[in-house]
């Protein structure tokens, strides 16, 4: 891999933070053999909760002696920053989460604390980035357009720290070239069914780039939970969707292998959901908007009923959060209930994201039941 001179110069650097970073991103660039670095946006930084991370993580953090040389951004945390107490945190997991979180503002990131960065800081179409959210990443470069391929947490620090990141993979135009079509030979109703879809489509898709053809136009809502679920089961990066995607007729499908999906019905675990949660990945405005006229003119929650989206869609609409949250549903930020130890106290979770039953019984060890939005406040409600 060439190496400008101020490029050694970092591996040469009296920094032992800049040394290191400028090491992982060559090591990198020489496994996936790529050309040069290139120059990135901005960074996102995952696998930030003090559960992922440890002791042993959060002490290497601490050590950093550096600042990001790009917009950094930071993924959810294990707990709302500000109402942890109110999910059940204890202060020690609370002590331990903000110290890695001061951490990372120390180094020069952004105290944003979501899965969903594109919303309040999008890139433009052809920018290269270095995120490493799963959900972020399929949603850059697919609906977007931008270039970014799945960074490790470690791996989108270092690049925050150099700027820079290894030109391989999705970088690379060929590489971004449709592999498979899905054609899909229904009408997709509702998100739920969109978010099944990629979750049932995520094997199948998995180390490639699939192309989605539908019979019906899909919200942008519904293609971002699609995406989440293709990335969560296949690790799927980028696909492409007939007439709605930027890049969907910037290369030839002919000759390509075609997979038929013809419904999509997944058993989910037959048990009574003790929490209602969205959010995974962070709702949209236009999600909460949704929300809100699903349940305004309802009385209370009969169930736990969980709500994550950003901060900042919070403050900038506090009226509708306020008028959610009468309804005795709960409006969390910076987490979510994937991320959080919170959510092992309960037994069964309803969800409407295939992202969530990919995870949860993984890392919480709780049984998953999914509906659509809609279906989820039905169930919250009902007696």
């Amino acid at each position: 891999m060439y190496l400008s001179r101020e490029e050694e110069k970092f591996l040469e650097s009296d920094n032992p933070t800049i040394k290191k970073s400028m090491e992982i991103l060559v090591a990198l660039g020489e496994i996936f053999e790529a050309d040069r670095l290139i120059e990135v946006k901005s960074v996102q930084i995952s696998g930030i909760s003090y559960q992922n991370i440890g002791d042993a993580g959060l002490e290497w953090l601490e050590s950093l002696d550096a600042k990001f040389v790009v917009k950094a951004m930071i993924n959810p945390a294990g707990m709302d920053i500000i109402r942890w107490k109110e999910m059940g945190i204890d202060e020690g997991f609370y002590r331990k989460q903000m110290r890695i979180i001061n951490t990372l503002v120390r180094l020069g990131a952004e105290k944003s604390l979501t899965c969903t960065p594109y919303y309040f800081d999008p890139p433009s179409f052809g920018d290269h980035l270095a995120w490493a959210e799963s959900n972020a990443v399929v949603y850059a470069n697919s609906l977007i357009g931008a270039r970014t391929n799945r960074e490790s947490g470690i791996s989108a620090l270092a690049s925050g720290i150099i700027g820079k990141t290894p030109n391989y993979g999705l970088h690379i135009q060929e590489n971004r070239e449709p592999t498979l079509i899905v054609d899909v030979e229904f009408e997709i109703k509702n998100e739920a069914e969109a978010s099944i879809l990629g979750y049932i489509s995520g094997e199948k898709v998995a180390g490639e780039v699939p192309y989605f053809r539908f019979k019906n136009t899909l919200p942008e809502s519904w293609l971002k939970l699609m995406g989440a679920s293709l990335a969560a089961k296949g690790n799927t990066a980028l696909f492409h969707v007939k007439e709605q995607t930027p890049e969907w007729n910037k290369f030839s499908i002919s000759g390509l292998e075609k997979i038929e999906v013809d419904i999509v019905e997944i058993k989910t675990d037959e048990c009574e959901p003790d929490l209602i949660a969205l959010g995974c990945p962070h709702l949209s405005e236009q999600e909460l908007e949704n929300l809100y006229e699903v349940v305004k003119d309802r009385g209370k929650v009969k169930r736990e009923f969980w709500v994550f989206l950003s901060r900042k869609l919070i403050e900038k609409r506090k009226s509708i959060v306020e008028k959610i949250e009468e309804h005795g549903i709960k409006v969390f930020s910076d987490t979510c209930m994937v991320v959080s130890p919170a959510t092992e106290s309960y037994e069964c979770v309803m969800v409407n994201s295939g992202k969530a039953l990919q995870y949860l019984p993984k890392l919480r060890r709780v049984q998953v039941k999914i509906g659509s939005m809609k279906e989820c406040v039905e169930e919250a409600f009902k007696v």
